[in-house]
């Protein structure tokens, strides 16, 4: 199945990454720029899926050397290793980001949250969550407090809406997301970054593919996306707004070990 909006978009930057962006509930094609409008780039499109592998998910070791740091936005993975980073947004469901969680502590899945504080799902989830962020399976990402577009907010509201749930991920998780974090709906520019930058927060990260499911849609078009964007190399968002992405895990997972990717965090990717 495809729809009109597997739009393919990405263009290759110059260094070893891979560029695009980031929306959340305009997060439904391809990568947008810096603006949160979608950039298309149709002659970089992944041409084909890789071999599928023998090997299970769980054997596949992660990274033993890690990269430096990037400079400013990312959307994918320094190029080598079948490693895909599946990242997870807001969290309004409360049910669906549970099942999420025990999707993660059932097959070992490394999964990025990037959560907005104010859903009381985070909350809710917490006793749970806490021991597979504490071992590293689970990385949490700040998503700003209650999603307000950066470009469209002042400098102190920026600082208050990412400082604030900064602190709630500390309380609640015992950690802290700095420097990574993805700004609502893809919206970020070189003023916003450098603002984020003052209290720490010196990575954006966006995207190159999404389940498009920060609105409501089917199940068989959440594993249509997945077939399109679980790729090497890739960092993937889908949102825990809604439950058909939970009536499909298996077929997501089964995607995932035939295709011989290895889901990894951000930070076993980059150093810090």
């Amino acid at each position: 199945m495809r729809s009109s909006a597997l739009l393919a978009a990405g263009v290759l930057a110059a260094t070893v990454f891979l560029t695009g962006g980031c929306a959340v509930h305009s997060e439904t094609m391809g990568t947008p720029s810096s603006s949160g409008l979608p950039s298309a780039g149709p002659s970089d499109q992944p041409s084909g899926s890789p071999s599928p592998s023998d090997t299970p998910i769980a054997q596949l070791p992660l990274p033993t050397t890690k990269a430096p740091l990037p400079t400013g936005a990312i959307t994918g993975l320094p190029k080598g290793g079948n490693y895909l980073a599946w990242t997870v947004d807001d969290g309004a469901d409360p049910e669906t980001v549970e099942k999420y969680v025990d999707f993660a502590q059932r097959t070992g899945t490394r999964l990025t949250f990037f959560v907005n504080g104010h859903y009381p799902s985070w909350t809710q989830v917490a006793d749970k969550l806490r021991p597979m962020v504490q071992s590293g399976q689970i990385q949490i990402g700040n998503h700003t407090w209650d999603h307000p577009a950066l470009t469209k907010i002042s400098d102190q509201q920026i600082r208050d809406e990412l400082t604030k749930n900064d602190e709630f991920i500390e309380k609640t998780f015992g950690v802290s997301a700095k420097p990574y974090y993805r700004p609502p709906f893809g919206y970020h520019n070189a003023h916003t970054d450098a603002v984020a930058a003052s209290i720490g927060y010196t990575v954006p990260v966006l995207w190159y593919g999404s389940l498009s499911d920060s609105g409501l849609i089917t199940p068989d078009q959440v594993v249509s996306f997945a077939d399109q964007w679980f790729l090497p190399g890739h960092i993937v968002i889908g949102h825990a707004n809604h439950t058909p992405v939970t009536e499909v895990f298996d077929q997501l997972e089964k995607i995932v070990q035939e295709r011989g990717l290895r889901t990894v965090t951000l930070r076993d990717i980059y150093q810090g």
